[in-house]
């Protein structure tokens, strides 16, 4: 009986917290297009995600290259199909292996951040003295924050895509002298328009979700300190399942838009 009852309770705040989260993006959507307009904090915002990130999203996009290429290679030796990796690799890393491990990075990176900035300012009373001074917190801290995640990110995982084929080629002209004009050109003949586009946008998606949980567990965060650390932990957590929804969606309309 003490089972069903936690369960039903843990089930209704779990809706109940979807619901303030669509509340949460409905208020974002409403304000993105009322003025006053704050391009400089946007500037800031889009600066302090992307050139933060950029370290962390290049030493991964390249270790990722070079590992998968590693770890591939063998197989593909067995079957005498050492030619199909450029082609294996990139198509794997453009469509779907780049833009998901580099929006997981991302949402430990930019996720916790602004999920614990929010919350310390809503702890140390910041976000209260914007309101009483006259001034709007939500359009201040939030909108810019989820509009820079959702610019970011894209250009985030394009370069760390790109680092990670030319990882790959490092791998493959050390193991079997292919150079790197032969593996770029093989690279360009594989991919297409269909492999790029849904990854691209499908990575708005995924800067939308981080910067879009974030705020919302710094924003409503509890009082206290640890209410910061809960913030910051739920917004890494939440995002990270967002991310692998938002993903097998993409994946499926894609699969549905091209059969069609």
């Amino acid at each position: 009986m003490f089972k069903n009852s936690a369960l039903l309770d843990n089930t209704k705040s779990f809706f109940a917290e979807i619901g303030d989260i669509t509340l949460f993006a409905g208020r974002f959507f409403r304000e993105v297009f009322l003025p006053p307009f704050e391009f400089k904090e946007l500037i800031r915002q889009c600066y302090n995600i992307g050139n933060r990130s950029l370290l962390l999203v290049s030493v991964t996009g390249f270790i990722l290259g070079l590992v998968f290429t590693l770890q591939s290679r063998p197989t593909l030796e067995q079957f005498g199909a050492e030619s199909w990796i450029p082609s294996m690799i990139s198509i794997s890393i453009i469509r779907e292996i780049g833009p998901v491990i580099i929006a997981l990075i991302c949402a430990g990176r930019i996720g916790s951040g602004i999920g614990a900035e929010l919350g310390s300012m809503r702890v140390t009373e910041q976000i209260d003295a914007m309101e009483v001074s006259g001034t709007n917190p939500f359009k201040y801290l939030v909108v810019t924050r989820i509009l820079a995640t959702t610019l970011m990110l894209p250009l985030l995982i394009i370069i760390g895509d790109a680092i990670s084929l030319f990882g790959s080629a490092i791998v493959e002209n050390l193991k079997s002298e292919v150079s790197f004009t032969l593996y770029f050109s093989q690279v360009f003949k594989a991919i297409s328009f269909g492999d790029i586009i849904p990854a691209t946008i499908k990575s708005f998606f995924f800067g939308f979700a981080i910067g879009l949980i974030g705020c919302y567990k710094g924003y409503n965060c509890a009082k206290g300190t640890v209410g910061v650390g809960e913030a910051s932990n739920a917004a890494v957590v939440y995002t990270s399942m967002l991310v692998f929804i938002i993903d097998f969606i993409a994946v499926f309309v894609t699969d549905i838009i091209f059969d069609i």
